[in-house]
């Protein structure tokens, strides 16, 4: 499409009554992002009240009409995905406008590739619009959903704005309460009152002098809204709030009443009596099924992202339904009802390593296609891969009802279960125990639902070839070990996702328009020649990419953190407030001072620099510019496939959550840390 085209949906696929649009961009540097927001309008342009305006602090309607979905790592960025269900949009809502917006101070033009896509209830992409140069603009519209009669279309915006996401929703007539350029000036007062108080050293002709200036990038995290002052008193109806939501730790549970550690409590989903894959399989997607029909906002959850309308769900396992000769019984069955319309899916679940069959599949296609169903989900521990379907089914085109194919991993679930229990909840303390008992469940070592397991059978020949440097370049081995590598990454975002209740996403950094495939057969040339996989994650709110690398030569893991160097202030300063910031980090931490040029900086560990922080700076002194600080962590790697607990993927695992939980937490400003202990507080 080009900017102010329209098409009409009904035109393109007669799958539209359920619609994913999704915004994607890409970032030279790796670590661009921005996040999107729905308005709905009546036909004066303007939202009906403030519930009309959908963000990340507002994400799902209470109708099931709209849900931010999230973000999804694309072949050059990220994805972020939005759900519509135009069926359950109110008549009097005339359009839909789809943005997105940055913060802290970055603009659009930072990013490449900006488009937006429109997929029908069966995943098959419809439209797209790439949008120009965008600009220093802070906010843009991407397109609309507009009603004409009894159908909808979709008209290409690509409209900037320099106000951004507040400018725009109080434009469409959002009443915003936040304040921020109040917020800013409260923020830049509580940094300088910080540094006046720290006072810091700073060696001039040979005195000590005392200096304070701004805390620059060590500090950089907007400062938390302060409390109303008058508690009690009536309080008008609350305003949207841009500023994004204070993520608080869960409460601390209640002591058990058990005389000793050996009463265990008792469980709604009991796993001692599982014996065989097969009872393994039953049990986990009757669990499943079950919870998510009880719990309507999570069984949403993992079914808007398949095009599911919002509604009435009912779940069934063990169906039987003819197919030929012999009757074929798919582990489960999803139907939603909306308006006297029935949305079906068929579930086909794996445990353990177990591989998803694929004549096994191909055959519920082939069932739901004659039935008019609408999906068919497939459910085990692997981790798809964008451009490499786990199953390949043909699909009849000819035919005039469609049936997507849809993944889903163990991780992901138990990601949104986590998501949901300790950062979003679920409406009641019922559900809540429902979900908690699902999320025992599923990390149960007897339950076989455990996620991504296995490096597979080509990762001892590669380690081995890569240590007796035998291994040549494109060798198909080294292709598979790199695709479970990414497999393994994108799980390891999941669970620390999860347990932070914050967006954790792989970065891509690859050339616009690059293949999948493409950039993975690079990657496996490049392990053939330096023997080490690395990646690294964009963790919400952290001060700088995580990377996680993987030596194969030496056998270690190396995570790691850079920190840019303030703008303002004094080398001494900086290395004084990073190394009290680490009080309580890791003794083995290794700290290196980044500077220009391609010559490192001094380096040591966090133990020898604790009494002689200046020594991280540069002995030629002025004549070298500091860039930043470069703060790893080093462990030994598991040698086994990660079955048991020394295995590579629970050691990566591992790695990756001591290194956040030790040393990244260590690096949130005072203002996030006074914020969490006023929700601790329960203000």
């Amino acid at each position: 499409m080009t900017k102010g085209s329209n098409a009409a949906l009904t035109v393109l696929s007669e799958n539209v009554g359920s619609v994913i649009v999704s915004l994607g961009w890409g970032s030279p540097t790796g670590d661009g992002d921005a996040d999107v927001s729905v308005l709905l309008l009546d036909p004066n342009g303007k939202v009906r009240s403030d519930t009309d305006f959908y963000f990340y602090n507002n994400p799902v309607a209470a109708d099931g009409s709209v849900q931010l979905l999230g973000k999804t790592p694309a072949e050059d960025g990220n994805e972020d995905r939005i759900g519509f269900d135009l069926t359950a949009v109110p008549p009097e809502v005339d359009r839909i406008v789809v943005a997105a917006s940055r913060y802290g101070g970055a603009h659009f033009g930072e990013l490449d590739d900006l488009r937006v896509t429109l997929a029908d209830a069966v995943g098959e992409n419809l439209l797209r619009f790439a949008v120009g140069d965008a600009g220093a603009v802070s906010a843009i519209i991407f397109g609309e959903l507009y009603r004409r009669g009894e159908e909808w279309k979709f008209r290409a915006v690509g409209q900037g704005y320099d106000s951004g996401l507040a400018g725009l929703a109080t434009d469409f007539g959002v009443d915003i309460d936040d304040d921020e350029a109040a917020e800013e000036a409260s923020e830049a007062e509580a940094e300088a009152a910080e540094e006046a108080a720290e006072a810091a050293e700073v060696i001039v002709g040979g005195t000590a002098v005392e200096s304070s200036g701004p805390a620059g990038a060590l500090d950089a995290v907007p400062a938390p809204r302060k409390p109303d002052d008058a508690v009690g008193a009536q309080r008008p109806a609350a305003r949207p709030r841009t500023a994004k939501k204070k993520v608080s730790p869960p409460s601390t549970p209640q002591k058990s009443l058990a005389e000793n550690d050996s009463w265990k409590p008792a469980r709604l989903f009991p796993v001692s009596a599982l014996k065989s894959d097969r009872d393994r399989e039953m049990r986990a997607t009757s669990v499943l099924l079950s919870v998510m029909a009880q719990v309507p906002r999570f069984g949403r959850r993992l079914t808007a992202a398949f095009g599911a309308p919002s509604g009435r769900m009912e779940t069934f396992t063990e169906v039987t339904l003819p197919h030929g000769d012999t009757p074929r019984r798919p582990d489960g069955v999803i139907r939603i009802e909306r308006a006297g319309k029935l949305w079906t899916a068929l579930v086909e679940a794996k445990t353990n390593g177990n591989a998803l069959k694929a004549d096994q599949v191909q055959a519920y296609m082939d069932i739901a296609a004659r039935r008019g169903y609408e999906a068919v989900i497939t459910l085990s521990n692997d981790v798809a891969l964008e451009g490499s379907p786990l199953v390949d089914v043909k699909i009849d085109r000819r035919r005039k009802h469609q049936v997507a194919l849809w993944h889903l991993s163990w991780a992901e679930v138990a990601h949104q279960a986590q998501l949901l229990i300790r950062h979003e909840g679920v409406g009641n303390a019922a559900r809540t125990w429902l979900l908690q008992e699902l999320l025992h469940y599923l990390q149960h070592e007897n339950s076989g639902c455990h996620g991504f397991q296995s490096m597979g059978s080509a990762w001892v020949p590669v380690r081995n070839g890569i240590g007796d440097e035998t291994l040549c370049q494109g060798d198909p081995r080294a292709l598979e070990v790199v695709e479970n590598w990414e497999r393994l990454i994108r799980q390891v975002c999941l669970r620390l996702g999860g347990e932070l209740g914050q967006k954790v996403l792989p970065v891509q950094r690859a050339k616009r328009g690059t293949d999948p495939g493409t950039r993975r057969v690079q990657l496996a040339d490049r392990l053939c020649l330096e023997g080490r996989l690395q990646a690294e994650l964009r963790v919400e709110q952290a001060p700088g990419l995580l990377t996680i690398g993987a030596d194969l030569r030496t056998g270690r893991l190396r995570t790691s953190v850079e920190i840019p160097a303030p703008e303002q202030g004094y080398p001494l300063t900086w290395a004084k407030r990073l190394i009290r910031r680490l009080a309580e980090a890791p003794a083995d931490l290794h700290i290196e001072t980044l500077v220009e040029g391609e010559g490192g900086g001094p380096r040591g560990t966090l133990e020898r620099l604790r009494p002689e922080p200046a020594d991280l700076l540069p002995r030629n002194g002025a004549a070298t510019t500091i860039t930043g600080f470069r703060l790893s962590l080093i462990k030994n790697m598991g040698s086994s496939r990660g079955n048991a607990e020394s295995g590579f993927i629970r050691s990566v695992d591992d790695a990756v959550r001591r290194f956040y939980g030790a040393v990244v937490v260590c690096l949130d400003g005072p203002a996030v840390r006074r914020a969490a202990s006023r929700e601790r507080g329960g203000v």
